[in-house]
């Protein structure tokens, strides 16, 4: 079954990412600009929600084979590889055509499993203070924000992302986009968002999405969201 799953996964992801998907992580890494995070935590951290081979599997092979390509599209255009993250999203129509859909798909995983990682780890419950009061005023509290997120993820045909995105004025927003589309790619700024791309849960979940979503809740870490939102309300929230 697993084999089967894995043709599934690589059949949906570009050429040249399922190649690095291929090589040992430590192979997959040419000079650029942009590399793989570390995961701030251990593999097992969110066990028994994610377990540790989805998380070794998704960090250190799909998120790098993000990073691989994206810095293998860039390498003979100096000046957008040496755009900050964002920028690069936010100025997608300045990228050559030759290279326009690999940088978007390929910075836009980047960006949006940079954000993921962090915002897990934790150990879910409800959040606090600024950010629990903008939740109630702009999402409807806490437990409706949970019910149209999750509603929401189960809605978005195929593969995608369910983002929360917080503005300078500290308004939040509920969004989704498609594969690796970002809020970043119309110059927002994400608060916190899940992946429901099927690498992202099918080994522990198979095709039960909606049990994915319920459970993600409890490896939130809602001490790295608040910072998040104080660093959005500041103007410096990257990725």
């Amino acid at each position: 079954m697993i084999t089967l799953h894995r043709r599934t996964i690589l059949a949906g992801i570009p050429a040249l990412a399922a190649t690095a998907l291929a090589r040992p992580a430590s192979a997959q890494a040419p000079a650029g600009p942009f590399s793989l995070p570390p995961l701030p935590y251990a593999a097992n951290a969110n066990e028994p929600h994610i377990d540790a081979q989805t998380m070794e599997i998704h960090h250190g092979r799909h998120h790098q084979a993000y990073v691989t390509a994206l810095n293998n599209a860039l390498k003979d255009h100096g000046q957008l590889a040496a755009l900050p993250l964002p920028e690069l999203l936010a100025k997608l129509d300045q990228v050559p055509e030759a290279i326009r859909t690999t940088v978007r798909n390929n910075a836009g995983g980047h960006a949006n499993h940079s954000m993921f990682w962090p915002v897990m780890g934790g150990r879910g419950g409800a959040p606090t203070g600024d950010l629990a009061q903008a939740i109630t005023r702009d999402l409807g509290g806490f437990d409706k924000l949970k019910a149209d997120f999750n509603a929401a993820g189960v809605g978005r045909f195929g593969s995608g992302w369910v983002f929360v995105t917080a503005a300078r004025d500290g308004k939040l927003a509920l969004t989704t986009r498609p594969n690796q589309d970002t809020p970043l790619m119309d110059g927002q700024r994400v608060l916190f968002g899940n992946d429901v791309w099927e690498h992202a849960y099918y080994l522990k979940y198979q095709n039960r999405r909606p049990d994915y979503l319920a459970a993600w809740w409890n490896v939130v870490n809602w001490d790295r969201v608040a910072e998040r939102y104080a660093a959005a309300k500041a103007g410096t929230l990257g990725v």
